[in-house]
């Protein structure tokens, strides 16, 4: 064992001489994609208890095992980011055990884990919405597979982002030593050439912070893989083939996300198994308030001191209650030679009253003409609006007239709901308003 160790060693060191280039096309080589999963494999959203609880549980071993965290009393690893609706758990479970997973956390009031440490300004100006990838681990049991469970949830990742969150960029915060096996497989770029060597979301261990455009990693795959055999082509697998191993929601609307925790869950994890409710500072707590502003949530989140209750929890409330979607829709204006104009738009984000568009051509301002909205496959919404501003990028606010009974439906669910499954009962939230 000393003698192969040393090998081990030696070869490794030789092989770092090499220029960057050179070892990450060996990398490159070794890659292994089966392009037919095993059935046994099955990868989804962690949205019950018990996968939730599995999957916060292998986290912990994971991070315990590599010096991330010190063991917590609950044998899980929690933090108030899973405590997000804009964050979405995946998990890969073979033969129905979790044996790997990975969370999605999309911007809200808290930000991203990582960007106490780095700065994302340079991936803002590229426009698009960010996403950071975090809590990845895989069973101990997979983990020298090569890949069989690693590469089925990174393309899972990648179809639901690109599909169903609304994500262009991807951040990660990684391990310097794992750093090259993101920049050589998967084409991640460096946020900073520098190691920050103490980051406290991971215990103090050193860290790496990179990002990855989805938009450009197509053409960049295909470049590197694209000529490869089937087991080796990471680009054919990640963006030509589809998996049957993946179980992707079924949405009755065009949502972003995918929330999961009823009340009764967030206070299994966040207040009964741990004491992450608990030990926030006063201003996060403020803030859990005014996402969770439903009265069932209420009753689990922690209290909060009426001197705690600042003009910001109110700002933070109004910019909550817009909802991420990404509907397409056809503007109609008439005019007065009877020639309409027809305006294509994408719907990002919207409240009870009014959206916001994006449109590649230019809108008239305060003109009202009817906007058809297909709010999901099969609920399409009809309504008087017209354009009150615009800014940046061709981004327009719109004004509502009286909203159809699709879009009241629909909006009401959104508002009164706790999960993504109400929205496949949304009748139930329907009111006067």
């Amino acid at each position: 064992m000393p003698v192969r160790k040393l090998l081990r060693r030696t070869l490794r060191k030789l092989f770092n001489i090499l220029p960057q280039k050179r070892r990450f096309a060996v990398y490159r080589n070794f890659v292994e994609c089966n392009p037919a999963p095993n059935e046994r494999l099955v990868l989804k959203i962690a949205d019950t208890k018990e996968e939730l609880e599995a999957c916060f549980t292998l986290l912990h071993d994971a991070y315990v095992g590599s010096g991330f965290m010190t063991p917590d009393p609950s044998g899980m690893r929690v933090t108030i980011y899973h405590a997000l609706p804009t964050t979405t758990t995946l998990c890969a479970k073979y033969d129905g055990q979790v044996v790997g997973t990975l969370s999605l956390i999309r911007e809200s009031v808290l930000g991203f884990p990582l960007q106490r440490i780095f700065d994302l300004t340079a991936v803002r100006e590229e426009k698009g919405n960010i996403a950071e990838v975090s809590a990845l681990a895989v069973h101990r049991k997979f983990r020298h597979t090569g890949g069989s469970i690693l590469f089925p949830l990174m393309k899972f990742m990648y179809d639901y982002c690109h599909t169903f969150f609304d994500t262009r960029h991807i951040v990660i915060a990684v391990n310097p030593g794992h750093i090259e096996m993101y920049e050589s497989l998967l084409f991640f770029q460096r946020l900073t050439q520098n190691v920050v060597e103490n980051y406290d979301f991971v215990n103090g261990a050193p860290a790496v912070g990179a990002t990855l455009d989805l938009r450009a990693a197509d053409a960049i795959f295909e470049r590197h893989y694209g000529s490869k055999p089937p087991k080796r082509n990471l680009h054919a697998f990640f963006f030509r083939r589809k998996l049957a191993n993946i179980q992707l929601p079924q949405r009755r609307f065009y949502t972003t996300n995918d929330p999961v925790l009823t009340p009764e869950l967030l206070d299994h994890f966040f207040n009964v198994r741990t004491n992450v409710f608990a030990e926030l500072s006063d201003r996060k707590k403020c803030l859990m308030h005014t996402i969770y502003d439903l009265p069932a949530y209420q009753a689990v989140l922690p209290a909060v001191e009426e001197s705690g209750q600042d003009d910001s929890g109110r700002r933070h409330r109004h910019r909550h209650r817009r909802f991420s979607v990404r509907c397409p829709a056809k503007f109609v204006i008439p005019s007065a030679d009877g020639v309409a104009s027809k305006i294509s738009l994408e719907i990002i984000q919207l409240s009870r009253y009014g959206f916001l568009a994006h449109a590649l051509v230019s809108v008239p301002i305060g003109v009202w003409g009817e906007i058809t909205i297909q709010l999901g496959p099969a609920e399409t919404s009809q309504i008087k609006v017209a354009a009150s501003r615009v800014s940046e990028g061709g981004i327009y606010g719109f004004r509502l007239g009286e909203p159809d009974l699709i879009w009241r439906k629909f909006v009401n669910a959104l508002y009164s709901g706790s999960t993504h499954a109400d929205l496949e009962n949304a009748t139930r939230f329907m009111t006067d308003r």
